[in-house]
């Protein structure tokens, strides 16, 4: 994966995509695959915004079957599983337990119900993932974080998790080598009209200067958080990394102050705590942790756990904003997570709301709408197809022939397990790294599971401008780890090697992570 900003000037295009997230990354890769000419830019790095700061779960959304929105839970469920066999590497399931408290707000019997329901939509009734019910020592035994004293039963059922910034990331590369032209820190100054109809861009080389021209038959606006839309509702949604707590199952709570749903998920070998969801004003990118939103999430799982955590233990943490459609509804946690596609008086596309899990689904009806209004009769090419690092065997035979592999190459177990899941096919290239240097297969660091080979890869070949993309994005040790300035410098020096940086752009990236890192929490 290279950037090329020389690609995008004077050209023409069927397509330009504005915004490099989950939806403008799936509208780029389904438009390529269609044989339009395509491009995509984002003034940041791949998924900067909203698309790495979610919960990492790909799922139906069981809370919203409270609000009745089957045809949401509907069309996230049906994506869940398609997403799951395309890309087991990128989506794998993830069982969630729901404990039942003496004082909870549904009882046993609503949550069964519910349950089955989600089991319904989702087609697995005959399957092995159909939720099962605990009795109150069963489901202790299964989370010993949990407070057993509170605990009356509980029941799991089965979702699924992944990465996002490498789930976008990954569609990226997909669509470059469908034949995008793709982009990162390339800004969109202004808009180019003929006639009243938008019909390319001004944008900015937001790394060497340059400015440029490119000229498009349709324009899709994916841009998120900063579409100046007044229809738009935004919601600020907040995540703390904790110390590990569970085991390969999640947890999904109820907050005791507001009836809120949240999550305890494990995540590289910890605990991703979150989501807030709270209506946002302020300026977008300028967001940032507050405290007394970290102290919701610690407040309301301490009622529920038998551990108490403090700020003490939180070891990083994230926000993100959601782009909602305006509501009159009085709670940010009540207006639905469906998505829509305007369509302005010039000609301009912009997507508005959704979800990661269903983004596929959504951008390709973005697609049609740009096939139908170029005149092409092409089908999607998205659903169902293999994700292009998946490998062309079958993908449990090969993990564990290359599980075999990476042990023999010094690899630890659970950094293996996690590389292949990274990087799939693309792992034999960073097998070749550490046969050549046999010191590269040791971890970055000893508590997490990343390794120096994945981090060397990484720099060379994901697009990788600023030491921030790749230590938030491509690995996400900015979130994962309190990194001293002596090890964050060492990464640093690492980095730079690869990239060709001299001692002064080596400090200036180093100086600008570490005040990015030290500004998320306020």
């Amino acid at each position: 994966m290279k950037r090329d900003f020389v690609q995008l000037a004077g050209q023409h295009f069927d397509v330009l995509v504005c915004g490099g997230g989950i939806y403008g990354a799936w509208t780029a890769y389904d438009s390529a695959l269609r044989g339009l000419k395509v491009a995509i830019v984002d003034q940041g790095d791949w998924a900067s915004g909203t698309s790495s700061a979610s919960s990492k779960l790909i799922h139906g959304g069981l809370r919203y079957l409270e609000s009745l929105d089957f045809k949401l839970v509907k069309k996230a469920l049906r994506e869940r599983e398609m997403l799951k066999k395309a890309a087991p590497h990128r989506v794998w399931p993830l069982r969630f337990g729901v404990p039942v408290f003496k004082d909870s707000r549904l009882n046993s019997i609503r949550l069964k119900i519910g349950l089955m329901l989600y089991d319904f939509l989702a087609g697995t009734l005959n399957s092995g993932q159909v939720h099962r019910h605990f009795n109150r020592s069963a489901f202790s035994e299964r989370f010993p974080c949990l407070n057993p004293d509170l605990l009356t039963d509980g029941f799991t059922y089965s979702d699924a998790q992944t990465d996002d910034a490498r789930l976008v990331l990954e569609l990226i590369d997909g669509a470059l080598s469908a034949g995008a032209v793709c982009v990162s820190y390339c800004k969109v100054t202004g808009f180019i009209e003929d006639k009243g109809r938008v019909c390319g861009a001004k944008v900015q080389d937001r790394v060497y200067g340059k400015t440029a021209e490119v000229f498009a038959r349709q324009i899709v606006n994916t841009i998120g958080q900063w579409t100046a839309e007044s229809g738009c509702r935004l919601t600020k949604g907040v995540h703390l990394i904790l110390p590990k707590a569970l085991g390969n199952e999640a947890l999904l709570l109820t907050a005791k102050s507001d009836g809120r749903v949240f999550f305890m998920i494990p995540w590289y070998g910890l605990t991703l705590l979150g989501t807030t969801d709270t209506d946002y004003a302020g300026d977008v990118d300028q967001l940032s942790v507050e405290a007394e939103e970290a102290e919701y999430l610690l407040t309301e799982a301490n009622r529920v756990l038998s551990v108490n955590w403090t700020e003490a233990d939180i070891i990083g943490c994230y926000a993100g904003l959601r782009v909602l459609k305006q509501s009159s509804k009085a709670t940010p946690s009540a207006v639905s997570r469906d998505w829509e596609l305007k369509v302005a008086d010039n000609g301009l596309l912009t997507s508005i709301g959704g979800k990661i899990t269903s983004a596929r689904e959504d951008a390709a009806q973005i697609v049609n709408k740009l096939c139908e209004n170029l005149g092409v009769n092409a089908p999607c090419g998205t659903s169902g197809r293999p994700f292009p690092w998946l490998p062309d065997q079958d993908y449990r035979q090969w993990s564990d022939a290359t599980l075999i592999k990476a042990v023999a190459l010094g690899i630890d177990n659970e950094s293996a397990r996690w590389l292949i899941r990274r990087h799939a096919k693309r792992v034999s290239m960073i097998f070749q790294l550490i046969e050549q240097d046999a010191a590269l297969a040791k971890r970055i660091t000893s508590t997490l599971p990343f390794i120096v080979a994945d981090l060397v890869f990484c720099a060379g070949n994901e697009m990788v401008v600023h030491l921030d993309d790749l230590l938030r994005r491509r690995i996400p040790l900015l979130i994962l780890a309190k990194m001293t300035q002596t090890e964050l410098r060492h990464l640093a020096e690492v980095t730079a090697r690869v990239l060709r940086w001299d001692e002064a752009t080596l400090n200036n990236e180093l100086e600008i992570c570490i005040k990015k890192n030290m500004s998320l929490r306020k």
